[in-house]
């Protein structure tokens, strides 16, 4: 993953916001479920930075792990073919494998 472009210069400035304690559980609970600190989560929000949940992140390692894992079948079946095994079934399971990869690359590209 590419790293966001971080500012120049050391951050030293301070900002002070009054919450409810509503809007701080709030908070913590975001900050908590991006990985973040409250500081570092507070400032991507306000300065319309992209904040990603752990959540959506592992699942999109976990899809490209499955995307992976059909990519390995689909290298087995094309070996099966090439030993002499029903060609027709082993080419409908490979249109079957390319369908399911291609709604996967779909679905955690439209994660990101």
């Amino acid at each position: 993953m590419a790293k966001q472009n971080k500012p120049r210069g050391k951050r030293d400035k301070c900002v002070k916001m009054y919450v409810t304690a509503e809007e701080l559980s709030v908070l913590l609970e975001s900050s908590g479920r991006a990985g973040l600190s409250l500081s570092t989560f507070a400032r991507r929000v306000c300065l319309a930075m992209q904040v990603k949940s752990r959540e959506d992140q592992q699942a999109r390692r976990e899809l490209l792990k499955i995307n992976a894992d059909l990519g390995r079948l689909g290298g087995l079946l094309k070996q099966a073919l090439a030993s002499g095994v029903d060609r027709h079934l082993i080419h409908t399971h490979l249109r079957e494998i390319d369908r399911t990869r291609d709604l996967l690359k779909t679905r955690v590209k439209g994660m990101a």
